[in-house]
């Protein structure tokens, strides 16, 4: 995937209800999610000297982060992501996993990781086990968080809103139900995402309104480390 321009915004409750009201009659809504949404937790990956958290606190203009996604709490679809800013430039790469993999790199266990590598090296999975066994990356902090996306074709736009932001240090409970979190953000606090290719349709810039907005450089990852090491 290419690079493509990604902007975040903070957003009151107000902020984030006139927005969405505007976008519904102009965006379709993701086909995969319910009515309210999803849920999404991420485990964040980092080396023994926490630099992915570093660079971002040290403004590195570019940088990636590696990460296990899953979505509303579904063990049978389980994602490896690697996230690669350059400036206000993103790009995301991912890989459907297994869970025995995610279990194995969970584990750190080098024979388990090994055995994978043997079917997996030229992948994303083999990147981060080279990075697990050789740069001594491990599992760091989980982010959930609540989400309702928007899509348009036209300039590949994908505008998301994020609602109670949270953080764990709980890295071994990705599926847990009671999963305990720390809020990142007061409960009246959004992030709206744009993301688009080279191009913002202008009744999308229109109805986004965002000169009103905040504009921001959240880093949940970032967020969590901060709050809660």
């Amino acid at each position: 995937m290419e690079y493509r321009n990604e902007l975040k915004f903070e957003l009151s409750d107000c902020d984030l209800a006139r927005i969405k009201n505007r976008l519904l009659p102009l965006m379709h809504t993701d086909m995969h999610q319910g009515k309210d949404g999803y849920i999404i937790r991420s485990l964040y990956f980092d080396d023994l000297y926490n630099t992915c958290a570093a660079e971002k606190e040290n403004g590195v203009l570019r940088r990636e982060k590696y990460r296990i996604r899953q979505y509303d709490n579904n063990p049978n679809y389980i994602r490896l992501e690697k996230k690669t800013r350059h400036g206000d430039m993103s790009r995301k790469t991912m890989q459907p996993i297994s869970l025995p993999d995610y279990d194995a790199l969970l584990s750190g266990n080098a024979d388990r990781l090994c055995a994978i590598l043997t079917r997996n090296e030229d992948g994303l999975l083999g990147e981060l086990i080279f990075k697990i066994l050789y740069r001594k990356f491990a599992p760091r902090c989980i982010v959930a968080y609540e989400r309702f996306a928007f899509t348009e074709r036209t300039g590949n736009v994908r505008v998301t809103f994020d609602r109670n932001i949270a953080g764990s240090r709980q890295i071994n409970s990705l599926f847990a139900p009671d999963l305990f979190t720390v809020p990142l953000m007061p409960s009246n606090r959004h992030i709206l995402e744009v993301k688009y290719d080279e191009l913002l349709p202008h009744y999308i810039l229109q109805a986004l309104d965002t000169g009103r907005l905040r504009r921001q450089s959240f880093s949940k990852y970032y967020m969590t480390r901060a709050a809660i090491g």
